[in-house]
């Protein structure tokens, strides 16, 4: 099973890597070499990235599209498209503690609204970051 980021990680590079290689054949076996994992792998985030309306992928014709402009898509976008996790569940509350202990009674909605607004600020980050700037970035890192 894919770690949470490494997910998005992967999401993120494959988008970037389709872009940078626009004018070549964006390939999942060609992605997977980039990413050093298994293109049945590749394929399967593609299928998130593809539904989530982020890429174009045509039956019959090797290689992937980016289906928006660069600063249309954003991280969140991303980090939504390969279902990191569902709505406020990035942290998650234990499920049953144990009612009988004052700190079991009430450590649900103790913590429960901290971990809503640190997820909150973390898709806002998100969201203020876009394909164009981290693709810029590895750019500017290549020329160096």
């Amino acid at each position: 099973m894919m770690s949470i980021s490494s997910r998005f990680a992967v999401g993120i590079h494959i988008l970037a890597l389709i872009e940078i290689n626009k004018d070549g054949v964006s390939s999942s076996e060609f992605l997977a070499r980039s990413v050093n994992t298994n293109p049945a792998l590749i394929r399967k985030i593609m299928g998130m990235l593809k539904k989530a309306g982020l890429i174009e992928v045509n039956p019959g014709i090797a290689g992937a599209k980016l289906s928006k402009e660069l600063s249309d898509i954003t991280m969140l976008d991303v980090y939504k498209a390969v279902h990191v996790v569902q709505d406020n569940e990035l942290f998650k509350v234990h499920e049953s503690p144990n009612i009988e202990c004052p700190v079991g009674r009430n450590i649900q909605d103790t913590i429960e609204p901290l971990f809503s607004t640190a997820q909150l600020a973390m898709e806002n980050i998100l969201g203020k970051v876009n394909l164009e700037d981290i693709v810029k970035d590895i750019d500017k890192k290549v020329e160096h």
